[in-house]
């Protein structure tokens, strides 16, 4: 039950930053090494949440690695429209 509610709390709160982002398209003060290897990290556990037959961990971090990937989407591509201008 911990592990569940630890789950979804620290899922969700990646929410308001991809929406923040969608919405204004602002990644300033966003570290693309960070989320680089964040994403990457919620990526491994999601698989090692499947080689454990744990829902829990595959559910909760693929949602995070689909929140977290939109973030370090729109960080490189206006990463990289700053730096072509």
């Amino acid at each position: 039950m911990i592990g569940n509610i630890a789950a979804v709390l620290t899922t969700l709160s990646f929410l308001p930053q991809a929406l923040k982002v969608i919405k204004t398209k602002n990644t300033e003060g966003i570290s693309l090494g960070m989320y680089s290897m964040f994403v990457l990290g919620v990526f491994l556990w999601g698989i090692y949440g499947y080689t454990k037959s744990d829902m829990a961990i595959m559910v909760s971090n693929f949602i995070t690695f689909t929140l977290a990937s939109i973030v370090l989407f729109y960080k490189i591509k206006y990463s990289v429209k700053k730096v072509s201008n």
